[in-house]
């Protein structure tokens, strides 16, 4: 019986299809858009937010070295440090880690056990810890509130990935596109939003609960603009649709021909065998996927570390723009380059996933080297440098899982798109780690 016969299902005759085909597969791209968007969005908006509210409790509070702790962006011209590259008192590293630790740990457990939660409660889930998130650091009263907002808006961020990343494999590849899409779009769109509706006068409060919508939306885009597949386990766990199918197995068995029998034994191993992966099976996948993993997380280990580590200390002082400015700038172009790149994948793929590694770790030497002689001649080299990091950087993932779930088997390929999710996560970690030394070394200069 083949149960998972629409996994990942390429169509047969593409010019032929009809207008129901090609609605079909526009409600499935544009639903994977909306809840790569709605996904991240959170986890985006959730830092510059925080520490707006964080700033705004410690001036009525007068304890003003928890802001500079807390800080994510430059205030500009610290007049507190006498270093020519005017450092912070705290790298942004610090944040880093505060926010991808959850989801690291989410994404290195995860996908041994999340098989046993449906994917309807999933999506639940992360939209409540997205509302939640929204609301703790809108009413926060207090820095641990604010703290614990961003802890929620980071595992329901995790979590997601992971989740959405194993329902693409129910569905034709193409939305594959559209996730890396919305995701890349989730940081241009979430930085923008937020600043705008701060600009014209909202407070950080009210601009975070008019942000609830997007939690809605993804609940929207889930239940009702994707075109979900019979073989989607929606509201029951794996064992029983696994005990559902063996049972009809049985019968089909003891009622058929020996054609029939002899048929069954001529198919694959791989196609006849059912049930939930074994443990050790799943290690077995873990370790043909190094091969996709490693270079991802060196993608963004170089990726981080330039944008944690020396982002903030490539300083242009004779330029128009503030040390604030610059900064945002610089972050608003890598988010833009993310955002090209992630949306490329209908008009070209990439399967040397070690050259865009080796690409980027030269961008990070360049840097860092920038950043110790002060060679480069303007901001404008850097800003198109960042540009490129960040056309590397999204083509990294979007090229990794488009290879993952076209040369995975189709027994495995749903728990490799969740395993492998945990790539980016541990590049970035790590490279928040190392940013703490370099930032603290180039301060002391």
């Amino acid at each position: 019986m083949e149960r998972t016969a629409s996994v990942n299902a390429e169509p047969l005759q593409r010019p032929d299809l009809n207008v129901v085909g090609i609605c079909t597969q526009w409600r499935n791209w544009s639903g994977f858009w909306l809840l790569g968007l709605c996904n991240n969005f959170a986890y985006v908006v959730m830092l510059s937010a925080a520490h707006d509210i964080l700033n705004k409790q410690e001036s009525r509070n007068g304890t003003a070295s928890t802001s500079a702790t807390m800080a994510v962006e430059f205030q500009g011209g610290n007049s507190s440090n006498s270093s020519r590259y005017d450092c912070n008192p705290v790298s942004t590293a610090a944040v880093l880690l505060a926010d991808i630790l959850p989801t690291l740990a989410i994404k290195l457990s995860a996908p041994f056990v999340i098989h046993r939660l449906p994917y309807g409660f999933r999506v639940l889930f992360c939209a409540v810890m997205a509302a939640t998130s929204f609301l703790l650091v809108s009413f926060s009263s207090a820095v641990w509130m604010s703290i614990l907002g961003v802890i929620f808006a980071s595992i329901g961020a995790g979590l997601g990935e992971l989740s959405f990343l194993s329902l693409t494999v129910y569905f034709s590849r193409d939305v594959l596109g559209g996730w890396g899409s919305g995701t890349g779009g989730a940081g241009v769109a979430g930085a923008l939003l937020y600043s705008a509706l701060t600009q014209i006068g909202l407070t950080p409060q009210v601009t975070l609960l008019t942000m609830l919508v997007v939690p809605v939306v993804m609940l929207l885009s889930y239940f009702f603009l994707l075109v979900l597949p019979p073989s989607l386990p929606q509201w029951r766990g794996r064992e029983a649709e696994y005990a559902a199918v063996s049972s009809e197995d049985r019968r089909a068995l003891m009622d058929g021909s020996e054609e029939e029998e002899e048929q069954e034994k001529s198919t694959p191993a791989e196609d006849r065998t059912a049930g939930p992966l074994a443990f050790t099976e799943k290690l077995h996948v873990i370790k043909g996927l190094l091969r996709f993993v490693l270079p991802l997380g060196l993608v963004y280990f170089a990726e981080y570390f330039i944008n944690q580590g020396l982002m903030e200390l490539l300083y242009f002082p004779k330029l128009f723009l503030s040390h604030a400015e610059q900064y945002r700038w610089y972050q608003t172009l890598y988010q833009v380059g993310v955002l090209v790149s992630r949306s490329s994948l209908c008009c070209v793929k990439i399967r040397n996933l070690w050259a865009l590694a080796l690409l980027q770790v030269v961008n990070a030497v360049l840097l860092l080297f920038a950043v110790r002689f002060l060679f480069l001649p303007s901001a404008w080299v850097v800003f198109v440098i960042v540009l490129y990091e960040g056309l590397l950087g999204g083509a990294a993932y979007v090229n990794t899982f488009y290879f993952i779930s076209k040369e995975t088997g189709d027994r495995h390929r749903e728990f490799a798109m969740a395993a492998a999710s945990v790539g980016d996560s541990l590049g970035i970690s790590v490279a928040g780690l190392i940013a703490f030394p370099v930032h603290r070394y180039f301060c002391s200069l």
